[in-house]
């Protein structure tokens, strides 16, 4: 053998066993767990103790079993080539539906309550526009028998005078009722859009609101006359209404049977029993379907419109008040049935002789709370005092917190919102100039100086119906004669006049399909994908587990404090032996191999030049070692005689 393939075998043969060439496998997974990146099994070797050997026993076996699920998942995920569709048909619940008369009461009802205020209100018209209202034989008549006497004091003028202003000279007005120009020592609020301007007009129409003292005063112009009559034709409204009791109010409106003139749902005839009654405050009666009767909530099994809601509904038109509403039909909204149907916000109008249809579809909508939005489950988070009978949303708590702002500045409710506990609606016996404080504090809610906005939030989850509006013609010119008459014959003991087309809506409400959207928010960031990113980063850059984690926190922080707690015992109990101990002589200096003068040497080691020229340590002589005894080196016979059998025999 070479030398050099000599001396190869010699170190191979005293390097450590590696690997397979270890001869039994207690050694192989001795030197496995003693040299991998698998930390887990490293610490059951080196561990210390049979509670820490089991611990790490334990997690190392979880651990492995995890690996061994997720694989196992992953790889069946990877061979299923299959898709899931799940599609689901079944009943949705039918909403409520709420449906008002644009006219909130007949006009031959309330003529004796708003004689006054028509009076003057024609007045002003002549004086401004110069022209006499045409009217019908029967409000001519109606008219005639007013009690309103020609000449009399104008009260509602006194109390807010209408004016017109020149766009150049806002200093003067012309009054509405006497002609003649007077100055105005007043500030001007324009309440036309400052975006929009439809035409150019030499005068603005407006009218003047003062406080209590009459000190501080405010006219209110508006671009058009038309909004300026009926804006202040609707505050006394509101006056003279706020002092008529609930049950006249509703006795001067329309019922169930006068409104509803035939019903279907879901191909099942239905009646004014399957309506309940709510009433409005600027839309008078209003008739609520599907409203929870009897707990229980009405479904549809198939969209389309012949499985929703058709209703014909009866307008009568010559019962309306010409001043307070323009248009003649009725207005709708779709809301759950525990939500309180602002009509005036979000009502769909229906217009006389059309057949009005709308489609839904539903869409419910499920937000996270804080910390993610700025959302409410309930009233429970909201300092706000909820005023409607009705579930919570956006709209009841800025109308309830507007209601609260009003009984608190100006001492009374505003007429269209309900009524808080203990407080009256506003008119002008108890509180004169309540006018003035609604509009100061409506500009102050409108410019967001109230703070409800910033109290007020939205709610978590909620349902929206979508609505897609479409007309016809209703009923048409070949079936308008006998359709007539059978509705005519059918409403006799309600309706005591022949029907025509312009006193008829017609209103067909059903699902345009039966599919369900849900929006649901999920945080973007969970715990789960946290700890995984992490881990992620950690296995990427660092080749770190869990296990790994477990064992930096094992020798970082529970081995290392309790060797420095150990170390400070060790430390402490010295420091109180010694001071226990009784104080003893001092020992004699011994001479150390510091002390030696001969070794002149620094911190480092010596090195083997270094050490030769160092002189000898001075000690003790060693004796010398005594001469050689040379007589000991003498040959002696073993033996002291020769034996006789030994002998040479002499020569002769």
């Amino acid at each position: 053998m070479a030398p050099g393939e000599k001396i190869k075998a010699k170190i191979k043969k005293n390097l450590p066993v590696t690997g397979p060439q270890a001869p039994n496998i207690k050694e192989l997974m001795q030197w496995y767990c003693l040299n991998t990146n698998t930390h887990g099994c490293r610490r059951i070797v080196v561990s210390r103790g049979r509670l820490r050997r089991l611990l790490w026993i334990l997690f190392t076996l979880t651990a492995v079993a995890l690996i061994f699920w997720q694989c196992a998942l992953l790889i069946s995920s990877f061979y299923t080539v299959s898709v899931s569709i799940k599609v689901h048909f079944q009943k949705l619940d039918f909403p409520a539906v709420t449906i008002c008369n644009i006219n909130p009461y007949k006009y031959s009802a309330v003529r004796h309550l708003l004689a006054d205020l028509e009076q003057e209100t024609r007045a002003a018209l002549k004086h401004l526009y110069g022209f006499s209202e045409i009217t019908s034989r029967k409000r001519r008549e109606a008219q005639s028998r007013s009690s309103v006497r020609k000449g009399t004091d104008p009260r509602f003028l006194n109390l807010a005078p209408l004016m017109a202003l020149e766009k150049g000279d806002m200093g003067k007005a012309r009054d509405f009722f006497t002609g003649r120009k007077r100055k105005v020592n007043a500030r001007i609020i324009h309440k036309a859009s400052d975006v929009m301007h439809i035409h150019n007009s030499k005068e603005v129409v407006g009218f003047q609101l003062c406080s209590n003292d009459t000190s501080d005063c405010a006219v209110y112009t508006f671009s058009s006359g038309v909004n300026a009559i009926q804006e202040w034709y609707k505050l006394h409204y509101m006056n003279i209404m706020a002092q008529v009791s609930q049950e006249k109010k509703i006795n001067m409106s329309y019922s169930a049977d006068e409104l509803l003139v035939t019903c279907f749902f879901d191909g099942v005839s239905c009646d004014a029993r399957n309506f309940t009654l709510f009433h409005h405050p600027m839309y008078g009666n209003c008739y609520t379907f599907n409203n929870r009767q009897n707990e229980t909530i009405l479904s549809t099994s198939m969209g389309g419109s012949e499985f929703g809601l058709q209703v014909i509904l009866y307008i009568n038109e010559e019962e309306y008040n010409p001043f307070l509403v323009s248009s003649t039909g009725a207005k709708v909204i779709v809301h759950r049935q525990d939500e309180y149907p602002f009509i005036e916000d979000m009502g769909t109008e229906i217009e006389t002789a059309m057949a009005t249809s709308i489609g839904m579809h539903l869409t419910e909508s499920f937000k996270l709370s804080d910390p993610y939005s700025r959302c409410t489950e309930d009233w429970s988070d909201v300092q706000i005092t909820n005023i409607f009978n009705a579930t919570y949303s956006l709209q009841i708590c800025l109308h309830s917190c507007f209601q609260a702002k009003m009984v608190e500045n100006c001492g009374c409710a505003q007429y269209s919102q309900p009524l808080p506990q203990g407080a009256n609606y506003c008119n002008y016996q108890q509180h004169p100039n309540w006018m003035y404080c609604y509009y100061q504090l409506h500009q102050a809610f409108v410019r967001e100086e109230l703070g409800c906005q910033s109290v007020c939030k939205e709610a978590c989850s909620f349902k929206e119906w979508t609505l897609t509006t479409s007309l016809a013609q209703w009923p048409s010119e070949v079936s308008e004669k006998w359709l007539l008459s059978v509705l005519t014959w059918d409403q006799s003991q309600q309706i005591k006049k022949k029907l025509n087309k312009t006193d008829l809506a017609k209103l067909l409400i059903f699902y345009k399909d039966l599919n369900q959207r849900s929006i649901m928010e999920n945080p973007a960031n969970s715990i789960e994908q946290l700890l995984s990113n992490i881990g992620g980063q950690l296995g990427l850059w660092m080749s770190c587990s869990v296990v790994c984690v477990i064992e930096i926190i094992e020798v970082f922080f529970i081995d290392s404090l309790s060797i420095i707690a150990r170390h400070q015992w060790h430390k402490a109990k010295g420091w109180w032996a010694r001071r226990r101990a009784p104080a003893c002589p001092e020992a004699p200096h011994i001479p150390q191999g510091r002390d030696n003068p001969g070794l002149n040497i620094d911190d480092d080691l010596p090195t083997f030049t270094s050490a030769l020229s160092l002189p000898p340590a001075p000690g003790p002589q060693v004796p010398g070692t005594p001469p050689p005894r040379y007589n000991t080196l003498r040959l002696e016979r073993a033996f002291s005689s020769q034996l006789t059998d030994t002998q040479v025999p002499a020569e002769s």
